[in-house]
């Protein structure tokens, strides 16, 4: 890779989810740095996750807590990856505390750092994964960074939205920190596991009784859409292990005191929806009307048999392309050294699981 900054030089780190899929897949490069990590859950025994603390996020006592470890473990970069994304595989369904975790969580983080900084700037870093889904469903085109957010309905969505804004609202008072928010498009990979992937396996998402039967089966569940849809609408994905690649990267080469945003995508041509169902052998059902897939969602989901909201059906009949030229000049030479994935590529990884 390129020269790092010496200027933005960190050592002290601290990763906020540690034990989520990007979590983990971050952690191993990471053993440049002193490390303190957290989450909800503990990470694998193979993860390197320095001084792991386990609280709960979604609480104010945890919130505080976290707060706390920024002073205590002179904390100079945050690389903030705790997020509710998938509420069946998470445990977390109550939406009000989903949102504590996700957004709630993200203010009192800010904060923090706010009153680290009071004296001097000591957190020089702060690191949010935002989402293509901040900018709402079906996108006119290929969206550029400065897209007004137009998320709705979908609350991993709208939580995105909501913390993606609350960080360029707290910028001014970070007192010297960077911020860096990127916004990746749909995460794919052999490691990845959520209910878009499982959905275009056509594998159960649930986690109830029938899910467990019909995974042990082997049975496909067909991708349900209404009938005026053409299948045509496309998607953009990225290698999870090329996102670790990138925040491994802005840790050495972030420009001190600046807010930058950032889409991020893999390499080449998006994919249809056909295209997914087509390269996953999974069939395409399609029912009368967009409300009748709802219905069928909304009961396959109050089953235990889906993960999928019923609330994310305008994400799965939109198109999300983003223009990457950002990404592009920002990584300049080592742009092929991190990114190293087509959309496709990185798709047809997580189909071969």
């Amino acid at each position: 890779m390129g020269k790092s900054n010496p200027a933005g030089r960190v050592r002290r780190v601290l990763v906020t989810g540690i034990s989520g899929n990007l979590g983990r897949r971050v952690a191993p490069l990471l053993n440049g740095y002193d490390l303190v990590t957290v989450d909800l859950y503990p990470p694998p025994a193979d993860v390197p996750c320095g001084k792991f603390v386990q609280l709960d996020l979604s609480e104010p006592t945890g919130q505080a807590q976290l707060a706390r470890l920024l002073k205590s473990e002179n904390i100079e970069a945050v690389l903030h990856l705790a997020f509710v994304i998938d509420q069946v595989r998470t445990g977390i369904v109550d939406v009000r505390r989903m949102w504590q975790t996700n957004v709630a969580a993200t203010q009192r983080l800010l904060e923090a750092i706010a009153d680290a900084n009071s004296n001097e700037t000591t957190v020089r870093l702060f690191v949010f994964p935002s989402s293509v889904s901040a900018y709402g469903p079906d996108l006119p085109g290929q969206v550029q960074e400065e897209t007004e957010l137009r998320a709705h309905t979908m609350p991993y969505a709208v939580h995105k939205r909501e913390s993606d804004e609350i960080c360029q609202k707290m910028y001014p008072c970070l007192r010297g920190c960077a911020l860096y928010i990127y916004r990746p498009s749909i995460f794919a990979g052999k490691t990845m596991d959520n209910f878009i992937l499982r959905a275009i396996r056509g594998k159960p998402s649930g986690r109830g009784w029938l899910a467990r039967a019909f995974e042990s089966a082997g049975w496909k569940l067909p991708m349900v859409i209404p009938a005026s849809a053409s299948g045509k609408n496309v998607f953009q994905y990225i290698h999870v292990d090329d996102v670790a690649r990138i925040l491994l990267w802005t840790l050495g080469h972030f420009q001190p005191e600046q807010l930058k945003i950032i889409n991020l995508a893999g390499r080449g041509l998006p994919v249809t929806f056909a295209e997914c169902a087509q390269l996953a052998g999974t069939p395409v059902l399609h029912l009368p009307s967009e409300k009748w897939v709802a219905a069928l969602l909304h009961f396959i989901w109050t089953i235990g048999l889906s993960g999928i909201p019923p609330q994310a059906i305008p994400y799965f009949l939109g198109s999300y392309t983003m223009d990457t030229t950002r990404l592009h000049e920002e990584l300049g030479a080592d742009y092929e050294s991190v990114v190293q994935f087509t959309t496709r590529d990185a798709l047809l990884e997580s189909l071969r699981t």
